[in-house]
């Protein structure tokens, strides 16, 4: 039996990709925008708050203002997977219209993903791998050039890219046919 293994990274790797600026701009965007999350993500935000985020004065950290909890939260992002998966899932939740318009350039250009609408916070990680030719720089044109009236921050049309297609540019592949396929979100839990 010729099974070939996937190789993941936790979430939180996705820190040495990020600008510290831009990463709490995420931060800030989620904790702003909480109460449009759904019940679901809003939820899975506060436990992970309560567990992770420490702010003075408050014993139950996810009731203090959000301007009190972005920084303990970055350093939270930093050090926790699963906060990266909450905040990335809100994140992603918010700006459900980029990710729809990312999700169709994916699949438009023959990534294997996951359906739109599915929980990646399952997942165990990010792939290793990359389309090499599938630079930052060529999404953000072609996706520029799909939706002239859209968003035009390369920041956040690479942080979609990354989210939805379950990847980072760890590993850079000549050829896409080589790459592990997405896992779903089940099959995945089966190798953690």
């Amino acid at each position: 039996m010729n099974e070939k293994k996937v190789q993941f990274l936790p979430f939180h790797a996705i820190n040495e990709f990020m600008r510290p600026d831009f990463r709490q701009a995420v931060i800030v965007d989620v904790l702003q925008n909480q109460s449009a999350l759904s019940d679901l993500q809003r939820g899975q935000l506060s436990k992970l708050t309560k567990k992770f985020v420490s702010v003075p004065g408050f014993r139950n950290s996810s009731s203090a203002p959000s301007a009190l909890r972005v920084r303990p939260t970055i350093t939270a992002f930093e050090k926790h997977p699963e906060m990266v998966a909450v905040i990335l899932a809100g994140w992603a939740e918010i700006h459900s219209s980029l990710r729809q318009e990312i999700y169709d350039l994916l699949e438009a250009r023959e990534w294997e993903i996951l359906p739109v609408d599915a929980d990646r916070t399952k997942l165990p990680g990010f792939l290793t791998t990359w389309p090499k030719s599938e630079s930052f720089d060529a999404l953000t044109a072609a996706f520029r050039d799909a939706n002239q009236d859209g968003e035009d921050d390369p920041d956040r049309i690479s942080l979609m890219a990354v989210w939805l297609g379950g990847r980072l540019p760890y590993n850079l592949e000549e050829d896409e046919n080589a790459e592990a396929k997405t896992p779903s979100p089940s099959s995945a839990a089966d190798q953690e």
